[in-house]
């Protein structure tokens, strides 16, 4: 199933996307007043039946699309967690070792934008980059959760765009003064539950800029595997529903090229992963 935040002119609410319409279930279940209060609850596993008992009146085309989690308690982000192309295996054929533990930082849900909206270039910045990537949406909150139980956490995929304004991020050791910038989190189109995803450590990955290709890669490269990730993260903090974990980009990012290559005002980044859909958004000047 595929769920989604959305407005229609000033009223905000979610729903499942159904064809080429949305099911309005925000109206429909009143008591759940976002997406992640429905990840969160019991209505969650009767969803299929909610939705049958749902009428899709609203064509796709009507709805502006707002990220799939408006407002996370906690955006997680993963730092270097793809093997670059060919160093999963060590040459004698042994799994090569990564860094002993995920380097992470916070993203704050004030920098996102949803599907279709304008990535904002800062006036302060020419070095704004892509970053595609696989987000895990929570469904079911938690401290100090073992591996072997971390998907049963999982509510569903999406996809990020974690961009970055480089120059920034170099400002410090720690990389969130680039990454927090207003408009530069994309997040969305929805939200893929996890049922309909049994592997998600198996999908491919495209970004793409003005139509050309910039990273492809799949989530088998990934150093740290989603229940690691959850794992560490409800280490650290209370895990409720809605937060995201956003796993990390491989590579091709514009500013390990030679020369670097920028996103500018005019161009328009899209991310695609396989099972989930496109992340597609035009970039605009502030």
């Amino acid at each position: 199933m595929k769920l989604l935040s959305f407005s229609v002119g000033p009223v905000a609410s979610w729903g499942a996307v159904v064809g080429d319409r949305v099911a309005d279930l925000g109206k429909a279940l009143p008591e759940h007043a976002t997406l992640a209060d429905f990840l969160g609850s019991a209505d969650f596993a009767d969803r299929e039946a909610l939705l049958t008992a749902t009428q899709a009146e609203i064509p796709l085309s009507d709805i502006t699309f707002l990220p799939v989690i408006p407002r996370p308690e906690k955006i997680v982000c993963v730092l270097r967690n793809y093997f670059e192309p060919g160093q999963d295996a060590a040459p004698d054929g042994a799994k090569r070792e990564g860094p002993a533990f995920p380097p992470i930082f916070l993203r704050v849900w004030r920098s996102q934008v949803g599907h279709e909206a304008p990535v904002i270039r800062p006036k302060v910045s020419t070095q704004l980059d892509w970053e595609g990537e696989l987000a895990v949406v929570i469904g079911t909150g938690g401290r100090h959760i073992a591996e072997a139980d971390a998907m049963a956490h999982v509510a569903g995929y999406s996809i990020y765009n974690d961009v970055s304004v480089r120059d920034w991020q170099k400002h410090a050791q720690q990389v969130a003064s680039g990454k927090n910038f207003v408009g530069t989190g994309p997040f969305g189109p929805w939200l893929v539950t996890a049922d309909d995803i049994p592997d998600p450590n198996a999908l491919t990955l495209r970004t793409l800029l003005n139509g050309e290709e910039v990273q492809a890669s799949d989530t088998s490269h990934l150093i740290f595997k989603i229940p690691q990730l959850i794992s560490y993260a409800s280490t650290i903090f209370d895990l409720v529903p809605g937060d995201v974990i956003v796993t990390g980009t491989p590579a091709g990012a514009g500013f390990t090229r030679k020369p670097p290559v920028f996103m500018k005002a005019g161009d328009v980044v899209s991310v695609e992963i396989e099972r989930i859909g496109t992340l597609r958004n035009p970039v605009v000047d502030e």
